[in-house]
């Protein structure tokens, strides 16, 4: 084991050195009070709700949850641990919180039990309902919390009791399906209606999707878990929409659910009628959908078209003042702001998300010419674009007429700095975060002739002139960038390149950032592509850094970096000697439908899902290979890994296979987390030797 104070000990206490900074954060509809998400410590991983008064500057605890458990400690239920892993919720406590219109109330719930804060009196009160209680929100007006108990979905009146709102036997009201969580970025199944006198909820029935089962083969007497897991090119949830008035009326939605099977987002404001967004099976056609509330009928606003897929983008489509729609395009190779109809940002911007839409106009996510930095833009009704931050990672939160906090995350600093601007003045929201044993010395390349973003680390005080092993650690696939102009990203690749090796990262075709043909080269083939740009960085980094040592090189990556991990070493042993697959999808046929099928296509048997997958590959291993797995993953299942296993096996190829019990597809546990480390150092020591 490592020593108290050593950085695998460390980062495994404070999960990666994020517990004790602020999160969540919220601002008031008044800017005078901002609200977030915050632990004691950098080791305690139960976060309380706090507020900042923006005019003195002094923080509030509002809620603890130490206070109000009274020492009982958490209890989750499966759903409730279901829909964090979903949200890769690390920490414990106080997880979310939603706030009123007027900025008052605030809801949150707290194991399986709801509670309400009155931000004015600080008066934070138990409301009984019946439980286990999630994803609790207030309705505009604050009168009502709508929640969803067991997958009914209920409302309380603060004032009068509690009610079911909507239940049906066999299905869930007001969650999201797995799909929505996982892979279409929609957390949520309910939404209120801007006058707080109805609910759009989400009718959820799984009876159509194939049943998986998670056993936990180290407690054989217990049952195994039954999961629903649509995988691809089989049926998926059926998901529907119905209007739920609080005066006992119900108006079901009508789309044609055929065709466009998958709800994507909703937003329902005062600037205007619900809006939907919907999109097909293939994921090659979106629609945007204006609701009317009293019909339940859809009137189709806009129709998006892609040969290969339309991409999801957080916080579209929305109504801005006056009706005017919200809206991303993709034009001229580049993720572009629309709205009502015309292109307001240059093809020299890629949009990542809408973080806000105000009086002011729009406040996007966007890369410029670096995609290792995102900032954030606004945009104003008028077409005019401006920087709000500059260099890093950023987002912000807006208030009032004069109130702004941004959250960023540079190489300058760790972790998240969060300010508040408010009338020309600037406070910090306080951050009780342990600050890492290791800063990162970090180089920020452009490798080879396609110009990949690529992070060089070397060990700290590294002679010049002595060779040094390499490992690649990517992700490496949609959706996931790991070169990023914040230091907090380089920790691991620098605490890995001070046990002797010269790490390289490489954020290649697939990854978000570069533009949509960037991003469109992993269609039909998830592997090659990728697997081409990791050897071409280690090439050309390695033709300015001699030091590096070709003849001894691994890799190593989690998730997608897993199977490209264990792809690269199968497919390219004369680059590889080593490779640490973790979590790898193996078999692209047992991968969830709405990710697989983006990238692949719906039919399984086809050309694209051979190339993609690993289990052919198994004779061409000629190196090592260690093979590390959640037993208890839902996601990414440890099937994957035990049918590769299966077939080296089988080929007579040796290799090592870690199983991991009891852990999901995230790994919290101090000890767990805080070994693989040092198991996986070990591993590439005598791999590379």
């Amino acid at each position: 084991m490592a020593a108290e104070d050593s950085y695998p000990r460390l980062a495994a206490r404070t999960r990666s050195f994020t517990l004790g900074r602020p999160r969540s954060v919220q601002v008031s509809p008044d800017g005078r009070q901002v609200l977030f998400l915050r632990s004691r410590s950098g080791t305690d991983p139960v976060r309380c709700l706090w507020r900042l008064d923006v005019d003195s500057g002094t923080e509030h605890v509002v809620a603890d949850p130490g206070d109000l458990l009274l020492g009982t400690g958490e209890s989750l239920t499966r759903q409730e641990r279901a829909r964090r892993e979903r949200l890769r919720e690390a920490g414990g406590g106080i997880v979310d919180y939603a706030l009123d219109d007027a900025g008052r109330v605030a809801a949150f719930a707290l194991s399986g039990r709801l509670f309400t804060a009155d931000l004015l009196t600080g008066e934070v009160a138990e409301v009984v309902v019946a439980g286990p209680v999630s994803d609790p929100r207030p309705a505009p007006d604050g009168r009502h919390v709508g929640y969803v108990a067991e997958g009914v979905l209920r409302i309380a009146d603060l004032f009068a009791g509690d009610r079911v709102l909507a239940a049906e036997d066999g299905v869930t009201w007001g969650l999201a399906e797995f799909i929505a969580a996982e892979e279409l970025r929609r957390h949520r199944g309910y939404w209120w209606a801007p006058d707080s006198t109805a609910i759009l909820a989400a009718r959820v029935d799984e009876a159509p999707v194939q049943r998986w089962h998670i056993a936990d083969p180290a407690n054989p007497d217990r049952p195994a878990v039954e999961v629903a897991y649509p995988r691809a090119g089989t049926p998926n949830a059926d998901v529907s929409l119905a209007i739920f008035r609080l005066d006992g009326s119900r108006v079901d939605v009508e789309w044609d659910r055929d065709r466009f099977p998958y709800l994507v987002t909703v937003h329902w404001s005062a600037a205007g009628p619900p809006l939907l967004s919907v999109l097909t099976r293939d994921q090659r056609c979106m629609r945007v959908l204006v609701l009317d509330a009293d019909t339940g009928g859809c009137t189709v606003l806009r129709e998006e078209t892609d040969p290969h897929w339309v991409e999801v983008i957080t916080g579209v489509p929305a109504w801005g003042p006056g009706g005017r729609l919200v809206w991303t395009v993709d034009q001229e190779g580049a993720r572009r702001l629309l709205v009502d109809g015309e292109v307001l940002t240059p093809a020299a911007l890629n949009v990542r998300r809408v973080v806000e839409v105000t009086d002011r106009g729009v406040y996007l996510a966007a890369s410029a010419a670096d995609p290792a930095d995102i900032d954030t833009y606004l945009v104003t009704w008028e077409g005019e674009i401006s920087a709000v931050t500059d260099g890093g990672c950023n987002s912000v939160a807006v208030g009032g007429p004069d109130t702004m906090v941004r959250l960023h995350a540079g190489m300058e600093c760790f972790g998240t700095q969060v300010t508040v601007d408010h009338a020309g003045s600037r406070r910090e929201v306080t951050s009780c975060a342990q600050e890492p044993p290791v800063v990162p010395e970090v180089s920020l390349l452009w490798a080879g002739a396609r110009r990949l973003r690529t992070g060089l680390v070397l060990p700290r005080g590294h002679t010049p002139g002595t060779p040094l092993p390499v490992l690649l650690d990517p992700y490496g696939g949609p959706h996931v960038q790991e070169v990023l102009s914040a230091r907090d990203m380089w920790l691991e690749s620098q605490w890995f390149a001070d046990q002797g090796f010269a790490v390289v990262v490489t954020d290649g075709r697939g990854t978000p950032g570069r533009g949509t043909e960037w991003e469109r080269a992993v269609a039909g083939d998830l592997a090659t592509a990728p697997i081409e740009d990791q050897v071409d960085a280690l090439h050309a980094v390695a033709a300015e850094q001699p030091d590096l040592d070709l003849s001894r090189v691994a890799i190593r990556g989690w998730s997608f970096g897993g199977f490209l991990a264990a792809a690269a070493l199968l497919r390219r042993p004369d680059v590889f000697r080593a490779a640490i697959a973790g979590a790898p999808v193996t078999d692209q046929s047992m991968y969830d439908t709405a990710y697989t099928e983006r990238y692949l296509g719906c039919d399984t048997s086809a050309e694209s899902y051979r190339v993609s997958s690993l289990i052919d590959d198994a004779p061409n291993l000629r190196g090592e290979l260690l093979i590390i797995h959640g037993l208890a993953d839902d996601n990414v299942v440890v099937a994957h890994s035990l049918r590769l296993s299966a077939a080296l096996l089988a080929a007579g190829r040796p290799h090592s296979l870690l199983p991991l019990t009891g852990v999901t597809h995230m790994t919290h546990h101090e000890a767990v987390a805080e070994s693989l480390l040092l198991l996986q150092v070990d591993f590439l020591r005598r791999a590379l030797s």
